[in-house]
């Protein structure tokens, strides 16, 4: 819902703020009052191009701010979240037009692109009139508003999956025949490759096991000598540290019978005995185990040479040298076995492409029963608003394919992840005229009311929570414009409607009126807007009903017309 909306010096207007409230909001006033601009505004917020021309003469640039609830529009907050924009219930959107030209746009205060802003004013606004913002003229969206109309969203998401499993196997199919020629040229070069990796066989950390091994093995001499040393001084030498340590004893054990708190230091010096026995005893063993061997040294300096070749050709580490030679393993048994690696894809293709063909058929029988639920309905309602001999068809085409496609009944089709059909709205509003793409039908009032029938239609189902209708009233008057009237209010059972008219029948059943008013403020022409109380809302509509001259008879029908909403 559109909650407020802040224009400051654009165009005619100075500065406006206008709360707009749930339900029909309607916008009356005389031509030239500013009306159309406020529109103009309002589509700025959904994403539209602007130009300099809009800044107010004598102002430096244009803001145009709008407060929406958005608070159940999970898609909104889908996107702020992708684009790392802070989140709330209320969306503020703001646009700067300068003079300097440079133009800028904030999501919750956020600089975005364009883009940005207009992607997030799909989700909010439809506008309808004069203005291009309107997703019933945009064909590719026929095809969803069916869908939602048909409530085939369980059935939609089992097809995507189904597409995207196919998809996905046609990628791996064509990375494959894209790889055949260039890997049956690297055959032997994966070969040769293979055997020089395999001759090696290394292992897992191998290089730096035996790079430890080596370092014991080359200095085996020395460390034979160390260790020797070590257990003659504690020992074999003359006057042993064994010997000096026994005499410490000795006299340790003499110092304890005369002061018998000595005991404790005793125990800690047997202590320190038998550490220094462990030692002793574990480079005795070590020192017995060193094998002083030329031919296992030679033999392990040669390991170690290889592996680092295969370091050196084909990665840094042991680590790349393995996962090159699993890579190389696998390119080398794809080139062995590629035929029946296409045949096996080739039937997994198959039989993915009978699955989508398959959901896509059963998705096209629900849409061509709803279309001609759709067709009957619409066609109904026009004649209802005044177009009484129109023709409205859902047309929904398969086209055949070649190269890309699906199986249904053994037939090969065109498809996408929406399945196989092809939907547009064609029409006709005048009696003998072939029904054509609703895209091409005539502009003003007439668009903006199969625009409401239409969305009288799919009011339940459409995603987007605010319609904006201007010049919906352009050529009708008394009976359809009562009917266009409760049409409008109906609607916005489902949606936030603003409207301009002009017509009280439509003014009178609002739930919110706000009058557009010119005035002439130090000889300049300035616009403005405000909301109507009970008794201002009853002059607009009878005004509406007799001109400036407003009549006892005009004040009675217009209490009649606001009393009947």
């Amino acid at each position: 819902m559109l909650k407020s909306i802040q224009i400051k010096d654009y165009a005619l207007i100075e500065n406006i703020f206008v709360e707009f409230g749930e339900g029909l909001n309607i916008i009356t006033g005389e031509t030239g009052a500013g009306k159309s601009i406020i529109i103009d505004a309002m589509s700025l917020l959904l994403g539209e191009r602007a130009t300099i021309e809009v800044v107010r003469k004598g102002t430096e640039k244009s803001i145009v701010e709008g407060i929406f609830d958005v608070k159940k529009n999970n898609k909104v907050k889908e996107i702020c979240k992708l684009n790392e924009i802070e989140y709330s219930d209320e969306l503020i959107i703001r646009r700067e037009i300068s003079l300097k030209g440079t133009n800028r746009c904030f999501l919750n205060d956020t600089p975005v692109t364009l883009n940005q802003i207009k992607e997030i004013g799909d989700l909010l606004v439809d506008l309808h009139g004069q203005h291009e913002h309107q997703s019933l003229l945009k064909a590719e969206t026929h095809i969803d508003m069916l869908d939602d109309v048909a409530d085939l969203t369980d059935q939609l998401i089992l097809f995507s999956e189904a597409y995207y499993k196919l998809n996905h196997l046609l990628k791996d199919l064509k990375n494959l025949q894209e790889k055949e020629s260039l890997l049956k040229e690297k055959k032997d070069l994966l070969e040769f490759q293979i055997k020089e990796i395999d001759s090696v066989s290394p292992e897992i950390d191998e290089d730096e096991k035996i790079e430890n091994d080596l370092r014991i093995l080359e200095n085996s001499e020395k460390l034979l000598s160390l260790t020797n040393e070590i257990y003659e001084s504690i020992y074999e030498d003359e006057n042993s540290i064994q010997d000096r340590l026994s005499e410490i004893k000795s006299k340790l054990n003499e110092l304890s019978h005369i002061d018998i708190t000595l005991n404790e230091k005793v125990n800690e010096f047997e202590s320190v005995v038998a550490i220094l026995n462990d030692i002793s005893s574990y480079l005795r063993g070590y020192r017995d185990k060193i094998d002083i061997d030329p031919d296992l040294l030679e033999s392990m300096r040669a390991r170690v040479s290889s592996i680092n070749m295969l370091k050196k050709k084909f990665g840094v580490t042991l680590k790349s040298v393995l996962e090159h030679r699993k890579k190389i393993g696998d390119e080398f048994d794809l080139v062995e076995n590629f035929s029946s690696k296409i045949s096996e894809i080739n039937n997994l293709i198959e039989i993915a492409r009978k699955e989508c063909g398959s959901l896509a058929k059963s998705i096209s029988t629900e849409r061509k029963t709803v279309a001609k639920k759709i067709k009957k309905e619409i066609e109904a309602e026009l004649k209802n608003l005044g177009i009484a001999d129109s023709k409205f068809e859902v047309k929904i085409v398969n086209e055949k394919a070649e190269d890309n496609y699906i199986l249904i009944d053994g037939q090969k089709f065109t498809y996408d992840h929406k399945g196989y059909d092809k939907v547009e709205f064609y029409i006709s509003t005048n009696l003998g005229e072939d029904p054509k793409p609703l895209i091409k039908v005539a502009s003003g009032g007439e668009v903006s009311r199969i625009m409401l029938a239409l969305k009288s239609i799919l009011a339940k189902s459409d995603k987007l929570p605010i319609l904006i209708f201007d010049e919906i009233d352009i050529g009708i008057s008394g009976r359809i414009a009562q009917k266009v009237g409760n049409a409008l209010k109906a609607l916005a059972s489902y949606h936030q409607i603003i409207a301009i008219t002009h017509l009280p029948q439509i003014a009178g059943v609002c739930d919110h009126h706000y009058s557009v008013e010119k005035k002439k403020i130090a000889d300049r022409i300035v616009s403005s807007i405000r909301k109507l109380e009970f008794d201002e809302r009853v002059n607009e509509v009878a005004k509406l009903m007799s001109g400036e001259k407003i009549t006892e008879a005009a004040i009675n029908g217009a209490k009649e017309l606001i009393a009947s909403k």
